[in-house]
């Protein structure tokens, strides 16, 4: 055997005595929205020294294909990036556990995606140094909108649609009709589940109501309500406000008309009773004017005017005649 290939197999045995190998138990993690995240990730070096531990863990998010570092570790000095102080707590003693575990707490949907987790201990530098682990964040459906489109008439297309804005993994819809005691029951059309619309064809009475919009996935659900009523035409419409100012004119003529009346009748009332006053006060006049008998003849009120002969002057008079003959 050749000094050369000697050498080479001599290299060859050194680098595969020194090779440091990551593992991670987990390679999917799903954590609800708000929770703590355990990212378990352990290694195996051939150096027994450890003084020179390297351990570093990136993140590349769902939405974006740059990476980030999270934390970083050297000879037992950590350092925390920003967007994670507060949140990330790192394996205590890693270099003696063999542990390069972190864990996040409040996870958020941003938080979602691919995290690494690299280990190197000098002069272990080669060999299986990495590992990733995907996580994702579940999150319950937010309140979903719902919405009537169309002209709701009988014979017409109907489209009702549902839809959350916030929700992981994307929520599914289901449509269902409510009966005035809130019993469900199934829905007369086409619902898509992915988009959350429902297509009501050709639309009779049968299907007017109140109709429920759940949006749900696996960490909960959501849901909405839309009135689904007949809608009257234009003329219809028009006919109605018609009718209904010509029902308010016609009771204001019939409050005029009783108004007026009352005032004819209060206005011939009090006339009445004026007359009958009237009445009264002359007839009294004329029986105090009338002598009765034993009373004095009243003197007239008028001094000029001649005064009417009494019983007493008659008799007066005829005395002195029958003196004078």
């Amino acid at each position: 055997m050749s000094s050369t290939l000697k050498m080479v197999l001599l290299f060859g045995m050194m680098g595969c005595g020194h090779l440091i190998t990551v593992t991670v138990p987990q390679k999917f993690v799903n954590v609800t929205k708000g929770e703590s995240a355990l990212l378990q990730c352990t290694f195996v070096t051939t150096e027994q020294k450890t003084s020179d531990l390297i351990i570093q863990w990136n993140f590349v998010a769902k939405t974006s294909m740059v990476p980030q570092q999270v934390y970083y570790s050297q000879s037992g000095e950590g350092v925390i990036s920003k967007p994670y102080e507060g949140r990330l707590k790192p394996s205590s003693s890693p270099a003696s556990t063999n542990n390069a575990s972190i864990t996040i707490s409040n996870m958020q949907v941003s938080d979602a995606g691919a995290y690494t987790c690299e280990v190197r201990n000098f002069p272990d530098v080669s060999g299986k140094t990495e590992a990733t682990i995907i996580v994702n964040i579940l999150e319950r459906p937010s309140v979903p909108f719902c919405a009537v489109h169309g002209d709701v008439e009988s014979g017409h297309l109907v489209t009702l649609t549902c839809h959350s804005e916030q929700g992981s993994p994307t929520p599914s819809y289901t449509w269902t009709r409510l009966d005035q005691d809130k019993t469900k029951k199934p829905v007369l059309g086409y619902t898509d589940p992915k988009i959350g619309s429902l297509y009501i064809r050709n639309i009779s009475q049968f299907e007017f109501g109140e109709y429920q919009c759940s949006a749900s996935n696996a960490v909960g659900s959501a849901t909405c309500a839309v009135e689904l009523n007949h809608e009257l035409s234009d003329g219809a419409i028009a006919g109605a406000v018609i009718g209904a100012l010509l029902g308010a004119l016609l009771i204001i003529l019939i409050v005029l008309y009783m108004t007026n009346s009352m005032k004819k009748q209060k206005y011939k009332d009090t006339k009445e009773t004026k007359m009958q006053a009237k009445s009264k006060s002359s007839t009294t006049v004329a029986y105090e004017g009338v002598p009765t008998m034993g009373s004095s003849p009243q003197a007239p009120v008028n001094s000029g005017a001649v005064p009417m002969a009494t019983h007493s002057h008659v008799y007066a008079d005829a005395d002195g005649e029958e003196a004078e003959a």
